[in-house]
């Protein structure tokens, strides 16, 4: 039988280069905290002295100054970055302070204190790397709302890695304070930068923060940032992959499919429900809890603001799921789950997604033309479900009605969908979790796997604390704390 390898989700200039360019392209970034409102705007250097110079000819009896314009010798290392970031710094504070100043054209201009529109993002496919096009560095993007959490790399103690992705890994940590355990996902912020997918890391945060509302998705406690990593501290849910439990077992028994089938297809129904599209639904993803329930993680790929009839995109996914209607890079809408979703219950089913091929693009041709196969052991209701559900129209795919779609099928005549949200109904598989620490689910090529030392001594920062940054220095907006906060002393 063939087997399948997990498959990473699809969607530099020289040293000498890069400090040609950072000397004479240095940007930097503006926090701009006016009561609750907080955002940015990316400016260089040349632009403060401009603005500098146009207020001192106009108000002379204002006290005003910014970082001396060359320095001698031409000497743009870290501590001069430094030395003028506090400078202009102190520069922005002092312009907040005046509401002549503040009321200024040229100082509403620069901080974009009339824009309505300063905490929207650009297009998901705009082209980020075009911010200097035309002179102009301005660029906003929006990174949710500010937290202040209090929480830093050093609260925890670093004990296994679990799993590894693109941007980072994914650590087993115990909490200093009371030894809770949870799952830590470290991210590389130049990693991100450089594949230009900050906003995908923000739409997990964004997504992240929605879940708490539903037993089938991990949740989120905390993230919080340092100078070059990100940390999202989530649930630890140490069942073990779907994909862990494929590879070993080959394939499941209907009933058990069918558990999971619908507990994915809740939380799935859920997401919807919240204009949200997850778009990256694989064995990969769908998680084990210590009593066998399902938990989907990796928000990644998910966007955000998607009605039942609005539609994107975005080429984004994973090759072996993707739906029809992507691959021919037509508009999609939330039906593209609902493919998904039958992609994986074939595979729970038959050991392999349904048009599997090593070569990816007779892999695709399979997906749009072949006809699908199936068992002949698989029931009729099985059947059924999954040449609806891979149906390759998505106007009359199951589901494209909604969730009730889905929840009406006669796959799932026996399920109680109520009883099944309030995880009411047994799972027919124990993990057999012994105890809150508990890694014998996971592939050993992680857990044998020495964990960073880089992130066990990552320098603590605070975002926070911080007014004025070169523009790749943070994610303004990725900190969270609960409301009511009791995770953190």
């Amino acid at each position: 039988m063939e087997s399948k390898v997990a498959c990473p989700s699809v969607c530099i200039p020289s040293s000498d280069e890069h400090r040609e360019k950072r000397k004479r392209y240095t940007v930097y970034k503006v926090i701009v905290s006016i009561g609750r409102n907080e955002w940015f705007v990316f400016r260089r250097y040349a632009e403060f002295d401009k603005l500098y110079n146009a207020l001192r000819k106009q108000f002379p009896n204002i006290n005003l100054k910014i970082p001396a314009k060359r320095i001698f010798g031409d000497n743009f290392d870290p501590e001069f970055i430094q030395q003028r970031r506090a400078g202009l710094n102190e520069f922005i504070q002092n312009l907040l302070q005046h509401t002549q100043l503040c009321n200024h054209p040229d100082v509403k201009a620069f901080l974009q204190l009339d824009s309505p529109k300063h905490q929207l993002e650009p297009p998901e496919d705009e082209d980020e790397s075009n911010d200097h096009k035309n002179g102009s560095t301005s660029h906003n993007v929006n990174l949710g709302p500010s937290g202040n959490p209090h929480a830093k790399p050093s609260d925890f103690e670093y004990l296994k890695t679990l799993g590894k992705g693109s941007f980072g890994k994914v650590i087993l940590t115990r909490r200093k304070l009371d030894s809770k355990y949870y799952a830590i996902k470290v991210l590389q912020k130049k990693v991100i930068l450089n594949k230009k997918e900050q906003k995908h890391i923000m739409a997990e945060r964004n997504v992240l923060l929605k879940n708490v509302k539903h037993p089938f998705l991990v949740g989120l406690h905390y993230s919080f940032q340092t100078s070059d990593q990100l940390f999202f501290v989530l649930d630890f849910v140490n069942g073990g992959e779907l994909f862990f439990h494929l590879q070993r077992e080959r394939y499941f028994a209907e009933p058990r499919a069918q558990f999971y089938a619908a507990e994915i297809a809740s939380a799935l129904g859920y997401l919807h429900s919240i204009q949200i599209i997850y778009r990256d639904l694989k064995p990969e993803n769908i998680l084990l809890d210590s009593q066998g329930h399902i938990v989907l993680t990796d928000f990644g790929l998910c966007k955000e603001g998607i009605a039942n009839s609005d539609t994107t995109l975005t080429f984004c996914g994973t090759p072996e799921y993707l739906a029809p209607e992507v691959i021919m890079k037509q508009p999609y809408d939330n039906t593209v789950d609902w493919w998904c979703l039958g992609s994986v219950l074939y595979e729970m089913l038959h050991g392999l997604p349904p048009f599997y091929n090593r070569d990816t693009a007779e892999m695709y041709e399979n997906i749009l033309h072949k006809p699908l196969v199936m068992r002949n052991d698989i029931n009729l209701t099985a059947s059924s479900i999954l040449e609806e559900l891979l149906e390759r129209n998505p106007k009359t795919r199951l589901g494209a009605n909604g969730f009730q779609d889905i929840q009406n099928h006669p796959f799932f005549s026996c399920i109680n969908w109520n009883d099944l949200v309030q995880k009411k109904i047994p799972p027919p598989y124990d993990p057999n979790v012994d105890g809150p620490d508990d890694i014998s689910n996971f592939d050993t090529e992680f857990t044998e796997a020495m964990v960073p030392y880089s992130v066990c001594v990552s320098s603590d920062y605070s975002i926070v604390n911080a007014s004025v940054e070169e523009a790749d220095d943070a994610f303004v907006g990725f900190s969270y704390a609960p409301p009511s906060d009791d995770f953190y002393y």
